[in-house]
């Protein structure tokens, strides 16, 4: 994991604008980082909770990666074929429930030694104390930057490629000044709240999810008040140049996928996959009269909270402060189907003892190991060459999307 993530392929890909305005270059480093830790291939390409376009959506402890940028490129560019933004949804909340990362797993993502972050929701009984100790440590700097970035030179809007197009008078400098001064301040309210502990457990999972959702709102709500402004500013043929660097990118999108849709990435889930495992919590669990009640009761919230996540916008919003409207009412939705999962699991979780807990906690890794194990000796070799050409052609990929980004 601190291999992949330190690499110079990826290390540099991190620090470099150019490479994270490319969504594919984006979705590598993500697919990279959220398997690296994984023996014989678990979890990998095909694995259950990985995104339609090849993403993550949780990469070890962190919800969400680049999530400024998903923001960002939806809102200016509008990828409404192909769009990473619209790939999150119930799988994420699924994924929150029944993580496939084990303890062990969970380490690789800090530093081996130094102080920080807490170990949160450590019971059971593979977390001893020496192990937890050795886990407070400071979150890697690459990891972070999957998380967020707040600086100008990365978090900047494209301001002279705006300019270009506009050819904005001094008032409209102005604003457009004010809205990339907004862009970086909504780059550091995502950043803050990037983890500050490992979460072990589902209900902290969801706690850092519901953090992370919270901290974009608050940033689309910084942003979308400066862009409506400086778009009200515009007159009809300025705004029909901006309009038109975006549905320029997303004939491209279109030509690489033409028969993509957004409701067909918004919503939509993994038939099957993210089925509830009743049979295997009934059987790990035991649940008592009054714990079963309480998972009828999860499993119904999240059934709920699958529901809400199904609508999709009708149509694909045509101006940049439109699609920052439907980010934003995205993002409500994926709130209050979090809040509702997360009531039901709390209650869920303080009734169980802490052996049934631990028994919970390894339903994501057992399972994520037995979807994705082939059968038989001949396909588990295949697997893992496959496997290993994937990881050891990545830099190369990284460098070949590099080199088509679009600046």
């Amino acid at each position: 994991m601190r291999n992949a993530l330190n690499s110079n392929a990826v290390a540099g890909a991190l620090h470099n604008r150019t490479a994270l305005l490319n969504p594919n270059t984006r979705a590598q480093i993500a697919a990279s980082a959220a398997t690296a830790g994984w023996r014989d291939g678990r979890g990998g390409r095909d694995g259950w909770w990985r995104h339609r376009h090849g993403g993550y959506g949780w990469v070890g402890p962190l919800f969400w990666p680049f999530a400024y940028y998903d923001l960002y490129d939806y809102t200016l560019w509008g990828y409404g074929y192909d769009d990473p933004f619209w790939d999150y949804g119930y799988n994420d909340i699924y994924a929150g429930l029944f993580a496939p990362y084990g303890y062990d797993e969970l380490l690789g993502y800090l530093p081996p030694s130094g102080s920080g972050p807490r170990v949160s929701g450590s019971s059971g009984p593979r977390v001893k104390a020496g192990r937890a100790r050795a886990a407070r440590a400071a979150m890697p700097d690459q990891l972070a930057q999957l998380c967020g970035d707040d600086s100008r030179d990365i978090a900047g809007l494209p301001i002279d490629e705006i300019q270009q197009a506009i050819q904005p008078n001094e008032a409209q400098r102005a604003a457009l000044d004010d809205l990339a001064n907004a862009s970086v301040k909504a780059a550091q309210d995502i950043r803050a709240a990037c983890p500050k502990q490992i979460a072990l457990t589902a209900p902290a999972r969801l706690a850092a999810m519901q953090e992370r959702i919270e901290a974009m709102i608050s940033a689309v709500g910084t942003v979308h008040p400066a862009l409506q402004k400086f778009y009200d500013l515009l007159n009809d043929e300025q705004r029909a140049r901006l309009n038109g660097l975006s549905q320029n990118q997303g004939k491209r999108d279109a030509a690489r996928n033409p028969n993509a849709s957004l409701a067909q990435g918004c919503g939509a889930t993994q038939s099957g996959v993210t089925d509830w495992p009743t049979a295997e919590l009934e059987a790990r669990l035991h649940p008592t009269e009054a714990q079963a009640a309480s998972l009828t009761a999860l499993k119904d919230a999240s059934a709920l909270a699958a529901d809400m996540l199904k609508n999709c916008p009708a149509t694909e919003a045509i101006t940049p402060p439109a699609r920052l409207e439907a980010i934003a009412n995205r993002l409500d939705t994926m709130l209050q189907a979090v809040k509702t999962v997360r009531a039901a699991l709390d209650d869920f979780y303080g009734k169980l003892t802490d052996e049934q807990k631990a028994q919970f906690e390894a339903i994501g890794p057992r399972r994520s190991a037995h979807l994705d194990e082939p059968t038989g000796s001949t396909q588990r070799s295949a697997a893992r060459t496959h496997v290993r050409r994937h990881h050891a052609s990545f830099h190369g990929i990284i460098r070949h999307l590099m080199s088509m980004a679009r600046w």
